[in-house]
């Protein structure tokens, strides 16, 4: 994280760098989402922060694709090594960005878990953060 003009900013990007971003200001603390999209997508579960559109912007989208993953939101990864970065829930004015793509230190850390009824038989939730069923008003499918 670079203090700068008196406002915080943050940088990350995908595994190869065709794909690089910056962020302002405040991020919210990591949610872990254990949605099926998610787990599919990620692979397993996925830990994102969000900011205001304001507050991010593309610095290198070279390799830059968006999947409408469903009628109320997208997903954006990198089409050159695969990377999934975003998640933009249409209208919100707001980005998810994928927690572990953003480049130490972050300075985050996780409050809590949603859609916990979806999560994977091969893991146990013992953080002792709270456990949430779905998703905060999110669509069951986000």
């Amino acid at each position: 994280m670079v203090e700068a003009d008196n406002e915080t900013r943050c940088q990350g990007g995908c595994l190869c760098g065709a794909v690089r971003y910056e962020l302002k200001g405040p991020l919210r603390d990591v949610i872990a989402c254990h949605c099926r999209q998610c787990q599919k997508s990620h692979g397993n579960y996925a830990a994102y922060t969000r900011v205001p559109l304001t507050a991010f912007t593309l610095t290198v989208e070279e390799g830059l694709k968006w999947y409408a993953s469903s009628e109320t939101a997208r997903r954006g990864f990198c089409g050159t090594c695969g990377s999934r970065l975003f998640w933009e829930p249409k209208g919100s004015g707001e980005i998810s960005v994928a927690a572990g793509t953003i480049d130490p230190p972050s300075g985050l850390q996780t409050s809590h878990h949603i859609f916990v009824e979806s999560k994977g038989d091969y893991y146990e939730l013992t953080d002792g953060l709270e456990q949430r069923p779905g998703g905060l008003g999110l669509a069951k499918h986000c």
